[in-house]
């Protein structure tokens, strides 16, 4: 089963990598959609929306929200952005009967990318980390 909780900031960047428009310092609206995989607990949840909330903007929303993502991010592309949410919180949201999914960015209504846990294992491929 998938349970999908979704967040809102706003934040500024700049793509100091791309030549275009978007290396000039501007801000967006992100949505965020976490969502984790699991089977229901004694109580009949995988997650409590309110726990998930908590853990989703100590972690992510807090440090983000009206923030130059470039000081947390060096290259803060959405793509970026999903993979260091995704890798932020996976290790807060896992449990027995539980694990992190997919992290999802909207950087414009329209314009998203899913940085999924299969995602995660090419990365560890990628970076020469094995499990």
């Amino acid at each position: 089963m998938l349970l999908v909780k979704e967040f809102t900031f706003d934040a500024a960047h700049n793509l100091t990598k791309y030549h275009g428009k978007c290396e000039r310092l501007h801000g967006h609206t992100y949505k965020m959609a976490v969502t984790v995989e699991g089977a229901p607990d004694d109580e009949g949840m995988i997650i409590d929306f309110a726990d998930l909330g908590d853990i989703v903007d100590k972690e992510i929303v807090s440090k983000f929200d009206h923030s130059y993502l470039n000081d947390i991010i060096p290259q803060p592309t959405a793509e970026n952005i999903a993979r260091y949410a995704f890798t932020s919180l996976d290790g807060v949201i896992g449990g027995r009967n539980r694990v992190l999914r997919s992290v999802r960015i909207w950087e414009t209504a329209g314009s998203s990318v899913i940085f999924d846990r299969g995602d995660l294992q090419g990365l560890k491929s990628s970076e020469g980390v094995s499990d």
